[in-house]
């Protein structure tokens, strides 16, 4: 019989394409590995929740959280002094579509101006597809506002998930990262990113807190944004290899011929 020896064959071609394409995608490094393992785990992360919010599972949580948040006599007053709330509104702000789309154009301009005008289109890209996969997402699940307790600010849209919580992930996160690529010192980086990711979590809090989102809308809206920006990153390490997309690391002008854009040629 020769099954054996076919089934051989095909499953020896299977390894080898699927190396391959493992090498291709340079999966064997740890970038982009760990990007595409976020994309994978944040990504089944919301569909899960999702699903839970649909089915009315995180209702009874969501309920509790928010009801946890306001004074029990007075439900239009959340717990805390005054100033509190005041910096909660201030805090929301930082993932509004004004400050969003400020934030960017300003990123884009001094990409362009520094000469790394393929990042800048880049970075335009992953934030302006970020928004467009929010809208489609609210208007797809179309879930309404809480009606709880009284919201703290004016609100506009649907509410799962976020759009604040998963626009300041995706505009943080990429930036941040993007910065920290420049950055050589190791705390510097690490700052960087600390940064990024508080402002991204405080914008989320600061939604709950104002009574204009579900615990459940912001925890989706952190998945589906960091999801997007780990993927936007997995595949701008893709472009960098092939030379599609400036590297953003600052690299020496050549001095000699055994230098290429600041690397030494190996004897």
């Amino acid at each position: 019989m020769r099954l054996p020896g076919i089934a051989r064959n095909s499953g020896g071609a299977l390894w080898r394409g699927s190396s391959a394409v493992w090498l291709r995608l340079h999966l064997n490094e740890v970038g982009p590995l760990v990007s595409l393992l976020l994309v994978s785990t944040l990504g089944y992360g919301f569909f899960a929740l999702a699903r839970e919010v649909g089915e009315g599972s995180t209702a009874a949580l969501d309920r509790k959280i928010l009801l946890s948040l306001r004074n029990p006599a007075d439900l239009s007053d959340p717990l805390g002094p005054a100033w509190l709330e005041e910096a909660m509104r201030d805090i929301t702000g930082w993932g509004s579509v004004v400050t969003i789309v400020f934030l960017t154009a300003a990123a884009v301009i001094y990409l362009a101006l520094s000469g790394r005008r393929r990042v800048a289109v880049f970075v335009l890209a992953a934030v302006g597809g970020g928004e467009a996969v929010s809208t489609v997402l609210k208007l797809f699940y179309h879930r309404p506002r809480p009606d709880l307790v009284p919201h703290g600010m004016e609100v506009f849209t649907a509410s799962f998930p976020s759009g604040h919580a998963m626009m300041s992930a995706i505009a943080y996160l990429t930036l941040a990262t993007l910065l920290a690529r420049v950055e050589r010192r190791r705390r510097v980086k690490a700052l960087l990113l600390v940064l990024g990711i508080a402002m991204t979590i405080l914008v989320g809090i600061s939604r709950v807190y104002l009574g204009v989102h579900w615990p459940s809308d912001v925890l989706a809206g952190w998945c589906v944004g960091a999801a997007w920006a780990a993927l936007c990153w997995f595949v701008a390490l893709q472009l960098q290899r092939r030379g599609e997309v400036e590297d953003p690391d600052p690299t020496p002008a050549s001095t000699g011929p055994g230098q290429i854009k600041g690397t030494t040629a190996a004897g």
